[in-house]
């Protein structure tokens, strides 16, 4: 039995379960567009599929739309994949494992992806309709959404006749989305200088555990644990305790998600591991006590390893990897002065690895005014220079533009309109603080009038990631009704 069986929008569930069954972890999406195509096939629907994995599906309008004008609508095939510590699971080997827990639907252990895939499942519905009006449709799906947008920037315009678009990838019913931000992400290699480690050292493992972590976007005003940027702290007062050495870092899992953990294994002197145990120790506390109430949960421990250590940075070079941390930007920059209570520019200390050249971290900025984003990302840049001793930041992906408020957007009004008649109260119209991929469409389509509808989700990029089945229930209604009066 299917574990969605009963439950309503029981034709956007069906499509949602199909989904969740398949790999769809970004840069891994193969599995759901071949789903896809599969079903425009099985449908005699036009599709168009590229390289990247990006997919796009057409349907006629239905009786008395045929000659309305075109809807684009658009969702992102792609989920984070993250795993619950402790939780083993195999992303590849069936997607997700889905459970009903009253009114939420979540995943067994890991992400859920309804980040984006409740979008997708809306789109596949629709084009399954035989009774709902509709015009003629352009469905967009893209892939790598999640890793820098690759696929909105990678899908051939030219396929697109449309001029009015509605987005699914929202995670609020309350609000419309009206505009929201753009993004860019910046890439700091500092090199390891690598050495021996010296005979008869002591290997020590810290670990940062537990933190809440989220959303790099919705989720950053919250003052959430970056365990990236505690990392840096912690390595700091081991090295002011002792000869210490550091052999290899990590944090996070995804840029685009504030890490909620992060790990070191360090070289250190027999006789001072002792001194550098109670450094660390006294800071976790300190660490423990400053975030008890954002980041209850947050773990730091050590312990002595066995791992092997065959190199370890040099000392110069882990004094600049820590002082690099130290000095990102990390959070909240600047307050939105023009929309009240958002915040107008972040950046998310996302990812750190030990590569053959040293450390590795990629940030990314978030801004609804793009030169205070390159501003972020010009100070990251004179960051590295200032620094020298093998420190380099340069841009990696794309520069995603904004999606600015239109007042005179029509799209908006009949999303309003219908939002009125089948929820009966009025909508929040919203410019998020988040970046999506609608800048590359409004600004890469000459008079391209976007709205975004959402369904509630909660604790995105998380392995707490849920969705309210009974908001998809109300929002399936509106979605229709939108349909039904863009006949002209």
């Amino acid at each position: 039995m299917r574990v969605l069986e009963g439950i309503e929008p029981r034709e956007v569930m069906h499509f949602f379960e199909e989904l969740s069954g398949r790999h769809r972890c970004s840069r891994h999406e193969k599995q759901a567009t071949d789903y896809v195509a599969d079903f425009a096939q099985s449908r005699g629907l036009e599709h168009h599929r590229d390289d990247l994995q990006n997919i796009i599906v057409k349907k006629p309008g239905t009786p008395g739309y045929e000659a309305a004008p075109t809807v684009i609508l658009h969702g992102h095939l792609d989920m984070v994949c993250k795993i619950d510590e402790g939780f083993t699971h195999d992303f590849a080997a069936g997607g997700v494992t889905l459970k009903v827990d009253g009114d939420r639907i979540r995943a067994e252990g890991t992400t859920l992806g309804a980040d984006n895939g409740l979008g997708i499942s809306y789109m596949l519905a629709l084009l399954d309709s035989k009774d709902i009006p509709h015009p003629p449709l352009e469905c967009v799906m893209t892939a790598m959404e999640e890793m820098g947008k690759v696929g909105g920037d990678g899908v051939d315009l030219k396929l697109l006749s449309g001029k009015r678009m509605i987005d699914f990838n929202w995670i609020d019913e309350k609000q419309l989305l009206a505009g929201c931000s753009g993004d860019v992400s910046c890439r700091i290699d500092v090199d390891a200088d690598w050495t021996a480690p010296g005979p008869d050292r002591v290997a020590l493992a810290l670990d940062i555990r537990g933190g809440l972590g989220g959303h790099c976007e919705f989720d950053i005003h919250f003052e959430r644990a970056n365990a990236i940027v505690l990392l840096g702290r912690l390595l700091r007062a081991a090295m002011k305790a002792g000869d210490v050495a550091v052999a290899r870092v990590s944090g996070g899992v995804q840029n685009n998600v504030i890490p909620a953990e992060a790990a070191a294994v360090l070289s250190v002197r027999p006789d001072e591991v002792e001194a550098v145990e109670r450094a660390v120790s006294a800071l976790a506390a300190d660490l423990k006590a400053e975030f008890r109430s954002a980041d209850p949960g947050l773990r730091i421990e050590t312990k002595r390893t066995e791992a092997p250590v065959e190199r370890v940075f040099s000392a110069r070079a882990a004094r600049t990897l820590v002082r690099t941390i130290a000095l990102l930007p990390d959070g909240v920059q600047t307050q939105n002065l023009e929309v009240p209570g958002n915040w107008e520019t972040s950046n998310n200390i996302g990812l750190m690895i030990t590569t053959g050249r040293g450390a590795e971290i990629t940030s990314t900025i978030t801004s609804a005014v793009t030169s205070r984003k390159h501003a972020v990302l010009d100070q990251m840049m004179q960051l590295a220079e200032m620094a020298g001793e093998g420190v380099t930041a340069k841009q990696i992906g794309l520069d995603a533009p904004e999606f600015p408020w239109n007042p005179k957007s029509r799209m908006l009004e009949v999303a309003k309109d219908s939002y009125k008649r089948v929820m009966g109260r009025s909508p929040d119209v919203l410019v998020s603080v988040c970046s999506l991929e609608l800048g590359m469409f409004t600004q890469r389509i000459d008079g391209l009038d976007t709205v975004g509808i959402g369904t509630n989700l909660y604790d995105l990029h998380s392995p707490k990631e849920s969705m309210d089945h009974t908001s998809a229930a109300r929002v399936w209604p509106l979605i229709k009704d939108v349909m039904r009066n863009l006949d002209r």
